[in-house]
């Protein structure tokens, strides 16, 4: 059983969700998808099994994702998914005490939305809730020391959000958030394939091909690179196979890509020229899942002339960061970039 003083970091993300435990590390990471009785309203399946029921359930039931770019967009379902998945990292437990919970937001959100996640993690049974942004929570899961009077570039590509962040003396100097990130790569795959084969397939499918044949620059090995993609063809309404080439993918994503290379080009412009430097020593650092796009830090290495890397766990980057948060909240909280509210 869960004693006194759990902590728990949740990023709340569009496509997973991620949940860290104090001296346990990341326990939990699946899909932000949950399946409910359309009738009953009852919870069918959370996660991974209801990321399988998606464009796949009968009339009755139905697979929504209740979080988009970043934010909550059905609130209801987005509490009873947080209670299960708190529930879940806890070992299925009952808590005899409430935990702390940290939750990221991207930088960009407003006051309404901010409140709708703390609210969703006090009534999923947290017994403090605390917000974290976050490039904040992503520089601080790299191992990015943002103590120091020098300035670190953090680029968090998410699925519904990209943040791009520059830190120095342990806050943010400038950022800025966009409502780009995996699904908007999804979304360019599909729409393009309806337009240029009729043909169309659903998101699972323009996930895979992101993952298998996707990419953003285009480099010798993607002329031979393949993928066979099934679908529904428009003119006859019966299934049909197509084979997708890698440079096919590339003209696809190339509209989100550019918002995301033009997104870093601005912040750039915005940070000031002693921090620009420290920035051009040290690189850029990369984490969400977004960022393992094939290519893209080539690319923004070519469009920017700095060095680009990966932070070592890109993925769970962010979740580790509001688990370190947690550790250091009294320094945090005084230099007010970590907002909570008790009940």
């Amino acid at each position: 059983m869960f004693g006194w003083g759990t902590d728990i970091g949740v990023d709340l993300g569009t496509a997973s969700v991620l949940v860290y435990v104090k001296n346990k590390g990341i326990v939990l990471n699946e899909p932000s998808v949950v399946a409910i009785d359309r009738d009953s309203g009852q919870i069918i399946a959370v996660g991974e099994e209801a990321r399988k029921m998606l464009g796949r359930t009968p009339g009755n039931i139905v697979a929504i994702r209740p979080l988009r770019e970043g934010v909550i967009a059905d609130y209801d379902t987005t509490e009873r998914m947080l209670r299960y998945f708190i529930n879940k990292a806890c070992g299925g437990k009952k808590l005899l005490f409430k935990p702390r919970v940290m939750v990221c937001i991207p930088s960009g959100v407003t006051g309404v939305e901010e409140r709708a996640v703390r609210q969703a993690a006090l009534q999923a049974g947290a017994k403090q809730a605390y917000l974290i942004e976050e490039p904040l929570a992503a520089a601080l899961g790299a191992g990015l020391d943002i103590s120091l009077a020098s300035g670190s570039m953090v680029v968090d590509i998410g699925g519904g959000t990209t943040d791009i962040a520059v830190l120095s003396l342990g806050g943010i100097v400038c950022s800025k958030s966009l409502r780009v990130g995996g699904d908007k790569f999804d979304d360019a795959i599909v729409r393009y394939i309806r337009k240029r084969y009729n043909l169309m397939i659903g998101e699972r499918t323009a996930e895979d091909m992101k993952k298998q044949v996707g990419t953003a620059y285009p480099q010798g090995k993607i002329d031979n690179l393949y993928m066979d993609i099934r679908g529904r063809d428009l003119v006859s309404g019966l299934p049909k196979n197509i084979n997708v080439s890698a440079h096919e993918t590339f003209e696809a994503l190339q509209e989100p890509v550019e918002q995301i290379i033009s997104g870093v080009k601005e912040v750039l412009e915005k940070t000031p020229p002693e921090l620009a430097s420290d920035i051009m020593n040290k690189g850029i650092v990369m984490t969400g899942g977004g960022a393992l796009l094939d290519g893209l830090d080539a690319l923004l290495m070519e469009q920017t002339g700095l060095p680009v890397h990966f932070a070592e766990e890109a993925i769970s980057c962010v979740a580790m960061g509001t688990g370190k948060a947690l550790s250091m909240l009294d320094v945090l909280q005084s230099s007010g970039l970590v907002s909570k509210r008790v009940v």
